[in-house]
């Protein structure tokens, strides 16, 4: 099913869900990404168009968290046109978005070289060019999914499970987030969909990702798009939060360093002993 989403692409890498929703330090963070099998001479008018429109994303994400181009520059052929959009997530601030878009064109040029297009979904934002215009069109295919590990039959935590996904679904809005007990999530749609395209998106990713992970503590549904997510915060989120790991580490750091200044102290004083013991004799 995951190749079946974008039939012109390989994709690449897949990553689970990282971190706090709103925590910075997980917004680089890769979900999946993609490339076209299809090449373009090095030295052509397209190169020059996904040059212009790439730079075009990452300067309009420091002013919007959503916007689409077609760019076709002075000279091109209707085969060089290249259409392309950007998408933060909506909780990003205008230099958190910025960011985002910025690592993923910068990623995008070393994923997919010379390629007509490419796709990638970092935690914080969207960035998908083609050489085939796919903006306002629907399209409901599973890109990526992942469900974390069972909780067992609870049904308490399921109430709260499917509470926060139907707030998740909820009519007229591109994003959302919310909790209800141990359960927090995210939904969002790309806004090239209508709002109508948008519910219908988010319902069919809801029904898949209670069929698909079920009972699990967690669980990722990504369609080409739309996407929703939840995490029970009190195990997943806890176990990934980015500021204990960075704690334990810096303690891991300290005790090697301490350990290795003992072993200097220990190995300094026993050459001298041994020095001693010699002059001694």
């Amino acid at each position: 099913m995951f190749f079946e989403a974008f039939s012109p692409y390989i994709f690449l890498i897949t990553v689970s869900f990282l971190a706090s929703l709103s925590t910075s330090s997980s917004i680089d963070s890769v979900i999946y990404g993609g490339c076209s099998q299809i090449k373009y001479a090095v030295t052509s008018p397209y190169q020059t168009n996904v040059n212009s429109l790439l730079s075009s994303l990452v300067n309009s994400a420091a002013i919007s968290k959503f916007n689409n181009f077609k760019v076709s520059l002075p000279g091109s052929l209707p085969c060089d046109v290249v259409y392309g959009l950007f998408q933060c997530r909506g909780d990003l601030s205008p230099s958190g978005c910025r960011d985002c878009v910025a690592h993923s064109v910068s990623r995008l040029g070393n994923l997919c070289p010379g390629v007509t297009g490419g796709v990638l979904q970092l935690d914080g934002c969207l960035v998908k060019y083609d050489n085939v215009s796919f903006v306002g069109v629907e399209d409901k295919a599973v890109v990526f999914k992942k469900c974390g590990p069972s909780n067992g039959y609870d049904p308490d935590w399921l109430n709260h499970r499917d509470a926060v996904l139907g707030y998740l679904t909820g009519v007229g809005q591109y994003f959302r987030a919310g909790g209800s007990g141990k359960v927090q999530g995210v939904a969002q749609c790309v806004q090239d969909l209508s709002v109508n395209e948008c519910q219908d998106c988010l319902g069919e990713a809801t029904e898949s990702l209670k069929t698909e992970c079920s009972s699990a503590s967690w669980g990722d549904m990504f369609l080409a798009k739309c996407y929703v997510r939840y995490s029970d915060h009190a195990h997943h989120l806890r176990n990934n939060n980015p500021n204990e790991l960075t704690d334990k580490t810096l303690a891991i750091l300290i005790g090697l360093i301490t350990a290795v200044i003992l072993i200097i102290i220990l190995l300094s004083g026993f050459s001298r002993l041994c020095d001693d013991q010699k002059d001694g004799k």
